[in-house]
């Protein structure tokens, strides 16, 4: 009697771990299926150039207003990601400052600063990576292009979105990338059009650091959405950081040579 009562213990515990595991791989593969579909979705937009004026806001409210041109161009090579390159217009003391990125998939990404009044250009090496881009609320990290395969992803639920009136998921990302200043991030991705409308980043600690939300979207050529008004709140500090994007242009021409280490101090 014994001995049947803990086969039927041991039976228990077996089937409990079986649905435990596959409850979660099943979540896992729903939410690599989204993250895969959001990527679909986007591709084909060949290059991009765009205005955005970022806006950093301190704890008290005092704002400091920037000017930047930045240029995107998509690489669909493999293990390649995109690239982009930012340069810096206003104000003065910024002027001139070009930042050049290679995203990567199965190796750390690539990144170049040139900073004018050095007047020499500085690799971003990728232990460094979790450091404030430019006193922003964005690290460098964060500008790196969104590849599925940095990730492994889990999908949580569904609930209401956070900006618009409809339904997201809400999926978790963990970065592969051992030097990642991110244990997880969840992000909220709409049903209609596999949009992200908000994504909380968690530290090293496992603590929420920063959200970030996407308050407007905008179709560019009919076909491909971008944020065009989103903030970056940092939970601890209080600061923020506003980017604000105008002109946005598709499939303009550039090319790999718009992206070069070597013209990156000639960035316009």
């Amino acid at each position: 009697m014994l001995l049947a009562t803990r086969s039927c213990t041991l039976l228990k515990i077996l089937t409990a771990l079986l649905l435990t595991f596959t409850t979660h791989a099943i979540a896992e593969d729903k939410g690599l299926t989204i993250a895969k579909e959001q990527k679909k979705r986007d591709l084909g937009w060949q290059d991009s150039i765009g205005e955005m004026t970022m806006i950093l806001r301190s704890a008290n409210g005092r704002e400091n207003t920037r000017s930047i041109d930045v240029k995107s161009l998509e690489v669909q090579a493999e293990g390649s990601g995109d690239k982009s390159l930012m340069v810096f217009n206003e104000p003065k003391d910024v002027a001139g400052t070009a930042f050049l990125t290679y995203s990567h998939i199965n190796k750390p990404d690539d990144q170049w600063i040139f900073l004018p009044a050095l007047k020499r250009v500085k690799r971003i090496a990728s232990n460094k990576k979790t450091g404030s881009f430019m006193g922003s609320e964005f690290s460098y990290e964060d500008l790196s292009s969104f590849e599925v395969e940095k990730y492994t992803f889990t999908y949580l639920r569904d609930e209401p979105c956070p900006v618009s009136k409809g339904t997201c998921f809400v999926v978790q990302s963990v970065p592969n990338d051992k030097f990642s200043g991110y244990t997880q991030l969840i992000s909220w991705i709409n049903h209609d059009e596999y949009l992200t409308e908000k994504v909380e980043f968690y530290d090293k600690k496992k603590t929420l650091l920063k959200v970030l939300t996407n308050q407007k979207h905008e179709k560019i050529n009919n076909q491909f959405w971008r944020p065009i008004q989103s903030i970056m709140e940092n939970k601890r500090s209080g600061r923020a950081t506003v980017l604000l994007w105008e002109n946005i242009q598709l499939k303009t021409g550039l090319t790999e040579q718009d992206f070069s280490q070597n013209n990156l101090k000639r960035a316009k």
